[in-house]
């Protein structure tokens, strides 16, 4: 199993784990900007997408977890602020439970997908199971047009709404499309249906929730909202009018916010 990963600058480390269904090059605008404020950066593909190994099993977040531990023991890093992502927030609470936060200072969830997204009798404010089945049929049936129309209110474009350009949507189909059709998929029935609450109550270290009003992917009221709460002293910050994928439709914002927190030089 082979992990594809930048790093980037010197200082006290920040990894960045990426959303679905994308890879570390959605971190475009942080992996130019934040080396140069005095911070090492690492970012890596998730197993199934990008230049990293593309297994057929493995796509939970046990596993997920381990891949990410695997990252920080090789570079034998200290002091991280781990940084998730949509899908990635749901590495960052299950590593910080099952590897008791080794290695971690500060965590930071963006635009996450915990607590927990699936309906259930226990977690009635989810998502009805049949939005993932959707979604899972749509990748089988046609992929490629399926991820295509999944990106426009990824970024917030809509017929009167262009935050992002034609030419950032096409490049990050192409993104999306260097995921296997089984990484993808697996990757749906993982975040959706994988209950975080108890991953975020462990958490003990100084804890960032950024999210935005307008995420039409993974609703405010159904995550950032609800997982604040759960984990001691969390801070969050709504970013108005922003869509899902804020790090790409406001990365001065967001770099800053996330400079601020993780404490580097100006």
């Amino acid at each position: 199993m082979e992990l594809n990963y930048v790093d980037y600058g010197q200082g006290n480390p920040v990894v960045l784990i990426h959303g679905w269904p994308l890879d570390l090059q959605s971190w475009e605008y942080q992996l130019a900007e934040l080396p140069l404020h005095g911070v090492r950066v690492v970012a890596y593909d998730r197993r199934g997408f990008g230049k990293s190994s593309k297994p057929w099993d493995g796509y939970n977040y046990d596993t997920l977890a381990d891949d990410l531990k695997a990252v920080l023991d090789q570079l034998d890093l200290q002091n991280v602020t781990l940084v998730g992502f949509s899908m990635g927030g749901g590495e960052v609470a299950r590593y910080m439970s099952r590897h008791n936060g080794a290695r971690v200072g500060k965590v930071v969830f963006v635009s996450a997908v915990t607590p927990y997204l699936l309906k259930t009798d226990g977690n009635p404010d989810g998502v009805d199971k049949s939005a993932f089945d959707g979604m899972i049929e749509g990748i089988g049936k046609d992929r490629p047009s399926f991820l295509a129309d999944f990106l426009k209110p990824f970024f917030g474009v809509s017929t009167l709404s262009h935050p992002v350009s034609q030419p950032t949507l096409d490049w990050n189909l192409s993104i999306a499309l260097q995921g296997t059709a089984r990484a993808t998929t697996e990757c749906v029935k993982a975040f959706s249906a994988t209950d975080f609450r108890q991953d975020l109550s462990t958490i003990k270290v100084p804890t960032l929730f950024i999210h935005g009003d307008a995420d039409k992917t993974v609703p405010l009221e159904n995550s950032a909202e609800r997982a604040v709460k759960l984990v001691p002293g969390a801070k969050l910050l709504t970013y108005g009018g922003e869509p899902h994928g804020l790090v790409t439709t406001a990365p001065d914002r967001f770099n800053a916010d996330l400079l601020e927190f993780v404490g580097a030089a100006s």
